[in-house]
This record gives C-alpha cells, sequence and structure tokens, in this order.
C-alpha cells in the first residue's frame, strides 16, 4: 500500500534495459511495476548469449536479481504483451503514469531469398532459435525445438552474433567427432581453451585427424567491414584503416582457436530447395560499393548443405496495437524511445537499438529513464542532455502530476492479482523454483 501520490510506471520486459529503468524510476520514488514474459527476467542474456559465457551470465544475473527485488519494484513473471496483456489497453485504458516497452528484439530479420519462408526449421533455422537450443538442450526436462549440426553447415552473418553461431557449428562438430573416439566433450571447456588445444589434451594433437570439413561464414562484403569491433564516429582514413587491422586479427584468432572456414564479398542468390526441405545456396561473388554489395555476374555457384544458420540481425516482434514503421515501432524519437501515436509510452533496449548487446541496452535503459524522471514525470533535475533528448516532449506532459494513492494501490493490485495466478510468492523463491536442473 502507498501512502502518498507518486508515479506509476508499467515495464514490460526484465532483463537489462526493462530492469535498469525499473530501479532509477523506483530510486525516484515511483511505483514500478515489471511484466516479464519468461518465468526469469534474464532476456537474451540467458536465452541468446551462449552458455560459455558463464561468469559474464552470473555476473549479469546477479545485477538483474538486484534491481528487481529493490523497494518500490513488483516483478509479475509468466506475462506477455500481446498475448496476456493487451498493449491498447494497457498504455490507454490502465492509468499508467508511462508504460515503458524494453521486450527486446527477438525477432529475426528474416533471410531475403525466395522460398524461405517455406523452410524454416527444414534446413533453414534462424539465429535466436539456435542459440537458445544450444544454451538449454542439456537441461533436464528441456522439451524445445532441437538441431542436428552437420558438417559444412553455412552460417549467413558477419557480425559478433554470427561468429557466436558458428563457434557452436564448430564445437558441435567436434564434439561429436571427440566422442566417436571415446572422449566424452565439454564444450565450455573446448570454447574456453580452443578447439586445437582442446584436443591435444585429450591425445590428438591434429584435429583434422577427426575428418571435421567445418563450417562455412558467409559475409556480403570485406573482413574490414565485419562489425566485430567498434568503428569511431566520423572516422578518418587512418582510424578506418586500424579499424580493418583489428577486424582482421579478431577474425584470425577466431578462425584459428574453432577452425571455421570464411567466405567474405559472398551473397546468397537463391535457396536449393528439394523435396521441401533446404539443400543447399546458390551464392556469387559481390563488389563492395560504400555499404552496398552488389552481385558480380557470372561467378554463381551452389553450396551444398543440410543447414544454413541465418544471423543477419534481430527486430522487436510485431505485436497487436503496437504501430509499425517498417521492421521497427512507430517511435517519435529515438534517443528516448518516445512511441509516436501514444503519449506516455516509451521503449528503451534492443526493441529501440535491434541489437543484442548488453551494453548499448543497458546504457539505453538508464537514458530513457533518465529522461522519464527529467522531463516526463517531472520528479527530478533536469540535465542539458536529458533536456535535449526530451524536446519533443510536450509541456502538459512534462508537468504531468502523480496519481492519487488509491489508483496506485488499484494498480499494483492489479499485479499483484496476476502475480496469485502464475504462482508468484516473493521473488528470491521464485527465481529458485523456476530455475532450470542441468
Amino acid at each position: 500500500m502507498v501512502d502518498k501520490p507518486c508515479h506509476a510506471v508499467a515495464v514490460i520486459g526484465g532483463a537489462t534495459a526493462g530492469s535498469t529503468v525499473a530501479e532509477i524510476l523506483a530510486a525516484a520514488g515511483c511505483q514500478v511495476v515489471v511484466f516479464e514474459q519468461n518465468e526469469r527476467p534474464y532476456g537474451k542474456i540467458e536465452d541468446g548469449l551462449p552458455r560459455w559465457h558463464d561468469k559474464q551470465r552470473e555476473m549479469e544475473y546477479r545485477k538483474i536479481d538486484e534491481r528487481l527485488r529493490r523497494p518500490g519494484v513488483t516483478f509479475v513473471p509468466r506475462t506477455k504483451l500481446g498475448q496476456d496483456l493487451d498493449f491498447l489497453a494497457l498504455a490507454r485504458d490502465w492509468g499508467w503514469s508511462a508504460v515503458v516497452l524494453a521486450n527486446g528484439a527477438w525477432k529475426d530479420r528474416p533471410l531475403d531469398a525466395a522460398g524461405a519462408g517455406d523452410v524454416v526449421d527444414r534446413g533453414l533455422v534462424y539465429q535466436n532459435p539456435f542459440v537458445y537450443w544450444f544454451n538449454h538442450y542439456h537441461e533436464v526436462g528441456y522439451a524445445g525445438p532441437r538441431y542436428e549440426v552437420p558438417d559444412e553447415a553455412v552460417v549467413v552473418g558477419g557480425g559478433l552474433a554470427s561468429i557466436d553461431v558458428i563457434k557452436i557449428i564448430q564445437l558441435e562438430l567436434y564434439a561429436r567427432a571427440l566422442r566417436a573416439r571415446g572422449v566424452t566433450p565439454d564444450v565450455i571447456a573446448m570454447e574456453h581453451e580452443g578447439i586445437p588445444k582442446y584436443c591435444q589434451a585429450h591425445g590428438i594433437d591434429d584435429p583434422s585427424a577427426l575428418g571435421v570439413k567445418g563450417g562455412i561464414l558467409l559475409y556480403r562484403r570485406r573482413i574490414d567491414d565485419m562489425p566485430l569491433s567498434p568503428m569511431p564516429k566520423g572516422a578518418n582514413e587512418k582510424q578506418i584503416a586500424k579499424a580493418g587491422e583489428v577486424r582482421h586479427k579478431i577474425l584470425s584468432k577466431c578462425q584459428s582457436n574453432f577452425l571455421f572456414q570464411v567466405r567474405p564479398q559472398t551473397l546468397t542468390r537463391e535457396l536449393v530447395i528439394e523435396d521441401g526441405r533446404l539443400r543447399g545456396l546458390v551464392v556469387c561473388k559481390s563488389e563492395v560499393q560504400g555499404r552496398d554489395a552488389a552481385p558480380v555476374p557470372g561467378t554463381e555457384e551452389t553450396l551444398r548443405t543440410d543447414l544454413v544458420v541465418s544471423s543477419i540481425g534481430s527486430i522487436p516482434e510485431p505485436l497487436t496495437g503496437v504501430e509499425m514503421k517498417g521492421v521497427y515501432y512507430a517511435f517519435k524519437d529515438w534517443d528516448t524511445g518516445e512511441y509516436g501515436p501514444l503519449p506516455g509510452v516509451f521503449a528503451s533496449g534492443n526493441v529501440v537499438t535491434g541489437q543484442g548487446n548488453i551494453k548499448a541496452s543497458l546504457d539505453h535503459g538508464k537514458q530513457v529513464a533518465q529522461h522519464l524522471i527529467d522531463r516526463y514525470l517531472d520528479c527530478g533535475p533536469a540535465s542539458a542532455a536529458a533536456a535535449t533528448t526530451a524536446a519533443a516532449v510536450t509541456e502538459h506532459l512534462a508537468r504531468k502530476g502523480p496519481l492519487p494513492a488509491e489508483k496506485v494501490d488499484a494498480l499494483l493490485e492489479r499485479a499483484r492479482a496476476r502475480q496469485r495466478e502464475v504462482g508468484y510468492d516473493d521473488y528470491a523463491s521464485w527465481i529458485q523454483k523456476v530455475t532450470p536442473q542441468v
């Protein structure tokens, strides 16, 4: 129960951005209800960050736990926007001071090739479900999708996420080959040590003796262009050249540790579909012109494979009632995450950035929360930076007054009713109950 007027904010999504928004707003005196679609609030840290990042994952889990346990934050799991919550009702009818969408970028950008939609999970797999499978298939009671990784599987991509995907393929291929030699592999140890050293530690001096041909990473542009390290804004020629060198070194080290093949300046032209399954790709060389990669006529060839993993980016899931501009939500201000069609609705993290990057999600969460405090909820001093990003917020919203205590109590009771419906008790007990056993 609250004993004085205050703001009440609904946050959709409890991972890095959502928990950061919740923490900052609660510290400013708001009551914050975090609605999370999954049982656990860890988002892409749990389901999109490969499990060999074990120490980082645990560290990020604890940070999220601390934010969601703090006073003023109410956590509601197993509650998905568009399924258990109606977006328009939540944003227009419930009566929140503000609504923040921090529901991430869970939809894979579609592979641009005729027939791709017909062979999903029949030879064509997208990054998000593929990494989810790798992260969870070893758990007791896992009932999600299962994938066989054939030799010479192909990954289409070029960013850090595609490097993770090709590493998963290599780890799975060499784990299977080691099992055939009577070795019980530990894929996490193999990732930490690199495949050559891991094989040597198990009596195999030359990994090629295992007969693994390896996966192939296709990238449409040059290795210099691979977004494996940041490029300074407004970079000069010297900085661009230096960034290219760093990217070559990163890729070279990854290849020496994980033994995959890379084919830069390669475009997918067609899918080879036989009997309703993907059996290969028709590819060609590309000519790079700025950010574009144009096909070079007469260079077409067919790569036969039984598995293609598309890793070309993630975008927000379309939701009933949420207006879109292209593949993104209809934002009025991309810096603050202000949503154009409805006042009082903002977005934060990967749902805005379209990235799976923890730091980008964290930074954007802080930025949006501070904007709400400084300019929208009017419950903290405005900083110059926040004032700049808040220029589009109307004056009457900037002076929006707090809600009566009884209205806040009614909102919190609706949240508690949902908690009871899903069997939630308290945060610590809930996390313990829903943590999977390995």
